[in-house]
């Protein structure tokens, strides 16, 4: 009697990056954007162009980086920089990015409301070819209102959203595994006769993420996601506090669903010579340099305001936001980089997506100095 294999089974057989044998799984976010991560006018702030995006992948993939996850964005933030108002299309970026490297995952972060399951499946699929198996698929549901009025659509109550996306995956997924041509009748879609040729290379699909932080978007990311990602609690980071939240979101996904999933944060990179001059620098790029007005009307369009939360606590998620998108704190030497991203490991976590201020002078600096020490350590 054979068992049938699990979707974590099926996963180590078709050996997408996020399912090697590494205890540290690395990743680079947001590097599809103006800004990347960080809501500053300091010099060296990306810049939304093709060079230096595919100068970080670049430098992604020579450190056999897991994860190249882009931010998918249609307008900015207003303020001084429009953070993240200039930058480049995720499924194409893909696709771009699948011909320049050879190891990194590349993943394709798309916004459920703004395109059709159909051409979504047809895309990612194409991308998985490119990229000999690489392509992972970030679900997300649209927070950002006037982005989704962009494309007409109506932004739907929160947990509407997920309902949406739950039939929008329903459908890709049966596009890239059933053998007849699929039919799908439900609130939001009807799909006739659609097929799909070739399939993507990874079998029976590929790699699914999602980052939702409310209930709807965890059960979400539980019922459906390989790689799903949490929020750290904004001024109460520590390797303690997020092994809670690991160990509650894997819970939640083995009792409720039967399903095994990564987790994974998004943290940010303050690296100097001293650790006094790393926190220097990090008051000087967000409390000195800072596009606060920007970072006013990000927090403000996530609904986080004065009603839901007390004023100090809006000012240290605007810091976090202007620091590198409210991320895991990671500041110091390179030895004390080292220490923290090793440290993180003990926790359960299965990843981490890094962002740096000034993206490609510093995530340079730690591909030189602070990587050599993870690989030292046996975490890479």
């Amino acid at each position: 009697m054979t068992t049938k294999a699990t979707r974590a089974d099926q996963l180590r057989e078709v050996a997408h990056p996020v399912f090697n044998d590494r205890r540290l799984r690395l990743g680079t976010f947001s590097t599809n954007l103006s800004g990347g991560c960080a809501i500053s006018t300091i010099e060296g702030v990306l810049e939304a162009s093709w060079e230096q995006t595919l100068s970080l992948a670049r430098m992604g993939d020579e450190m056999e980086f897991e994860a190249l996850v882009p931010v998918g964005r249609w307008r900015g933030f207003g303020g001084e920089t429009n953070f993240n108002g200039a930058g480049f299309e995720c499924f194409t970026w893909a696709a771009g990015l699948g011909s320049a490297t050879e190891r990194a995952g590349l993943f394709v972060t798309s916004h459920v409301p703004t395109i059709h399951p159909v051409m979504a499946a047809k895309q990612a699929t194409t991308i998985d070819h490119i990229s000999g198996g690489r392509l992972a698929l970030n679900i997300v549901t649209g927070w950002h209102a006037p982005e989704i009025e962009m494309f007409g659509a109506k932004q739907l109550p929160h947990d509407d959203r997920y309902q949406v996306a739950q039939e929008w995956i329903d459908i890709i997924r049966q596009l890239w595994t059933d053998d007849e041509p699929v039919n799908f009748d439900g609130k939001y879609f009807h799909i006739v006769d659609a097929a799909l040729a070739p399939r993507p290379l990874q079998t029976p699909h590929p790699v699914l993420m999602n980052a939702g932080g409310s209930s709807a978007g965890r059960h979400f990311g539980a019922r459906n996601c390989d790689v799903v990602f949490v929020n750290t609690d904004i001024g109460q980071q520590s390797p303690a506090g997020l092994k809670e939240k690991v160990d509650e979101f894997k819970r939640l996904a083995r009792q409720e669903y039967g399903r095994e999933i990564k987790v994974w944060i998004n943290a940010y990179v303050v690296q100097e010579d001293t650790e006094q001059e790393a926190r220097q620098f990090l008051d000087y790029y967000v409390n000195q340099k800072g596009d606060w007005v920007a970072a006013e009307n990000l927090v403000r369009s996530m609904g986080m305001n004065s009603q839901s939360f007390p004023q100090e606590t809006l000012q240290e998620m605007k810091f976090h936001f202007i620091a590198g998108w409210a991320g895991y704190p990671i500041v110091g030497t390179k030895e004390q980089v080292a220490d923290t991203l090793i440290a993180l490991t003990d926790t359960g976590l299965d990843g981490v997506l890094l962002s740096w201020p000034r993206y490609i002078q510093d995530m340079a600096r730690f591909q030189v100095e602070t990587y050599p020490l993870l690989e030292q350590a046996g975490v890479r």
